[in-house]
């Protein structure tokens, strides 16, 4: 994949979950894709923060929205190689002060094969 593809799924990646078009996000990751994040270490101990699989990828995002239906990312910065898309955006949901945070998807043959989520 070229930078520019790869800037694609993550512009694609964020045009999804601020729709929160679960079906879309989901559809841009490999079968057996895997995703961090702090949030997920913090609400589901028992996965140590990892999910895998778009399956379980679907459910977290599901569960997301309707615990914060208003919740979206403000882009702030894409940075993207032929392997893997940097991402810095803004968390807003609401009642809580805006939140950077840093994401990387690692892209393979178009599909986001992993993805890392960096917060304090």
């Amino acid at each position: 994949m070229s930078a520019s593809e790869n800037f694609s799924v993550a512009r694609a990646w964020l045009h999804a979950f601020n729709a929160h078009d679960v079906e879309a996000l989901v559809a841009l990751y490999a079968e057996d894709c895997t995703h961090t994040s702090p949030k997920i270490r913090v609400l589901h101990p028992e996965t140590g923060g990892k999910l895998v699989g778009r399956q379980a990828l679907g459910k977290w995002w599901r569960e997301a929205i309707a615990r914060l239906p208003g919740l979206r990312y403000e882009e702030t910065a894409l940075t993207a190689d032929g392997e893997r898309v940097f991402m810095e955006y803004l968390r807003h949901a609401p009642g809580e002060a805006p939140m950077p945070v840093a994401e990387v998807l690692e892209v393979r043959g178009g599909k986001i094969v992993a993805s890392r989520v960096y917060h304090g």
